[in-house]
C-alpha cells in the first residue's frame, strides 16, 4: 500500500527541533524529505545530545531523533551559485519548510515571493517563535522562551513550585506537529500554492484550549494545580506503595466503585464528600483519606484492579519503564536501524504515534550523514561530476 504523501518532495531547511520534527512526520507519511543543510555546518542538532562522541562526529542524538528517512544535501545560500542551485531544486519540490527568524530568507533572496516565481504551486511553511508579523516577531525564540511567554510554565507545578518548565521541548514539538498538519492540509488544496505562517507561541496556546477558555469565558484565572485534576475529585496522582498512581474517578459511579474497592464506602456518607463539587472543594483531605489505603500496596497492583472494575488508573512510570512495556514494543512505535553510518552501532528511534491500516508508518533509511546525497540529488538537476567538484571548491555546496 502506498503512503499518503508518496510522491511529495519536501525541502527541509530547518534546524534543531520544531522544523525537523515537522518533516520527521512528513517523511514517515511517505514524503521524500531532502534536508538542505548549511555547507560545512549542517543542522545544529548534529552537535547536540547526551553523547559527546556523536556530537563531535556530527551525528548527535538530537539529530538522530528526528531525521531518519531523510536525504541530506549541502548548499551555501550566501553564494550566488549555491543560491541558484537551490532555486533550481525548488522547481522540483512541492513543499519548502524553514524555521529561520522572520526576514532571514528574504535577506538571502530566497523568500516565498522569490521562490513562488520559480514554482507557483509551492507550499512554503515558515515556523517561528512568534509568527511573521507583530511586535514580537523579531524576538529570539527557543522552546523555554515560548513555554514562559505562553503561560504554560505558570500553570505547571503546584502553588509552591510553579512556574516550572515542562520536562521536554513541548513548544518545539507542538509547533512542528502544527506545521505538519498545515502542510498536509495545503497539499489537498486545488490549486496548490500557499504561505503557511506557524507561530510556536500560538501553537502552544491552541493546545491549552480548556485553560484559555476557562479564563476567556468563565473568567477563571489559570492556576498551577500540580498533579491534581481541577475539574473533578478524586482525580490526580496519589501515593501508593513504592510510587505514585494516577486515578481519574471523574464520574459519580467511579467514585462509588473506587471507595467500595478500597473498603472506604463510609467516605460517601461524609458531608464534605457527597457531591462532586464538595469533593473538589475538599480534594486535599479526600486525597489523604484515600492514600491511607493506597499506600498499603504497589501502584501497579492497584491500577490493574481499578481498571478491571472501571476506574481509570495507571502507575506513574519513568521513560525507560514505559519504553520497555509490550504496549510500546509490540505496536511498532520504535524503529531500529543497524550499524548506522557515522554512528557505528545500532540505534532505535521513535516514529509518529499513529497507525495506518494497522501498521505504524516507518522509513527505510537511517538519519543521513551531512551532504550524503549531494552527488545524487544535484546530479538529478543535470550537474556533472566536474561541475559538482567545482561547486565544492568554490564553497557553493
Amino acid at each position: 500500500m502506498s503512503k499518503p504523501l508518496e510522491g511529495i518532495r519536501v525541502l527541509d531547511l530547518t534546524n534543531v527541533l520544531a522544523g525537523p520534527f515537522c518533516c520527521h512526520h512528513l517523511a514517515h507519511l511517505g514524503a521524500e524529505v531532502i534536508k538542505v543543510e548549511a555547507a560545512g555546518r549542517g543542522d545544529l542538532a548534529r552537535q547536540l545530545g547526551a553523547d559527546p562522541e556523536l556530537n563531535a562526529a556530527g551525528m548527535g542524538v538530537s539529530f538522530l531523533a528526528q531525521n531518519a528517512g531523510k536525504k541530506s544535501v549541502t548548499v551555501n545560500l550566501k553564494n550566488p551559485k549555491g543560491k541558484a542551485l537551490f532555486v533550481k531544486l525548488v522547481e522540483s519540490a512541492d513543499v519548502v519548510v524553514e524555521n529561520f527568524r522572520p526576514g532571514v530568507m528574504d535577506r538571502l533572496g530566497v523568500s516565498y515571493e522569490n521562490l513562488k516565481a520559480a514554482n507557483p504551486t509551492l507550499i512554503y511553511c515558515a515556523i517561528s517563535g512568534f509568527g511573521q508579523d507583530g511586535n514580537w516577531m523579531h524576538r529570539p525564540a527557543y522552546d523555554q522562551i515560548i513555554q514562559g511567554a505562553s503561560g504554560l510554565m505558570s500553570i505547571t507545578g503546584d502553588h509552591e513550585s510553579a512556574p516550572l518548565r515542562v520536562g521536554f521541548p513541548v513548544a518545539d514539538t507542538v509547533g512542528g506537529i502544527t506545521a505538519a498538519f498545515g502542510i498536509s492540509a495545503a497539499l489537498n488544496a486545488q490549486p496548490r500554492g500557499t504561505f503557511i505562517d506557524v507561530s510556536m507561541l500560538e501553537s502552544v496556546l491552541a493546545t491549552m484550549g480548556w485553560v484559555v477558555s476557562n479564563y476567556l469565558i468563565a473568567g477563571e484565572e489559570p492556576k498551577a494545580n500540580g498533579n491534581e485534576n481541577a475539574t473533578s475529585a478524586p482525580s490526580g496522582a496519589f501515593e501508593a506503595g513504592g510510587g505514585l498512581i494516577n486515578i481519574a474517578a471523574n464520574k459519580d459511579e467511579q467514585w462509588v466503585l473506587l471507595t467500595d474497592h478500597l473498603g472506604l464506602a463510609q467516605l460517601r456518607d461524609r458531608e464534605e464528600y457527597r457531591s462532586r463539587e464538595d469533593r473538589k472543594k475538599n480534594r486535599h483531605a479526600l486525597k489523604a483519606d484515600l492514600e491511607v489505603v493506597l499506600k498499603t500496596r504497589p501502584a501497579r497492583d492497584w491500577a490493574k484492579e481499578l481498571n478491571r472494575i472501571g476506574v481509570p488508573s495507571g502507575a506513574v512510570l519513568t521513560v525507560p519503564e514505559v519504553l520497555s512495556m509490550p504496549q510500546i514494543a509490540d505496536r511498532g512505535f520504535l524503529s531500529t536501524f543497524t550499524d548506522v553510518p557515522g554512528v557505528g552501532r545500532d540505534i532505535q528511534v521513535a516514529t509518529t504515534g499513529m497507525k495506518l491500516d494497522g501498521a505504524a508508518p516507518t522509513v527505510d533509511t537511517p538519519p543521513p550523514l551531512l551532504g550524503e546525497h549531494n552527488d545524487t540529488i544535484w546530479a538529478e538537476l543535470g550537474l556533472s561530476k566536474d561541475e559538482l567538484d567545482e561547486l565544492k571548491e568554490e564553497g557553493a555546496i
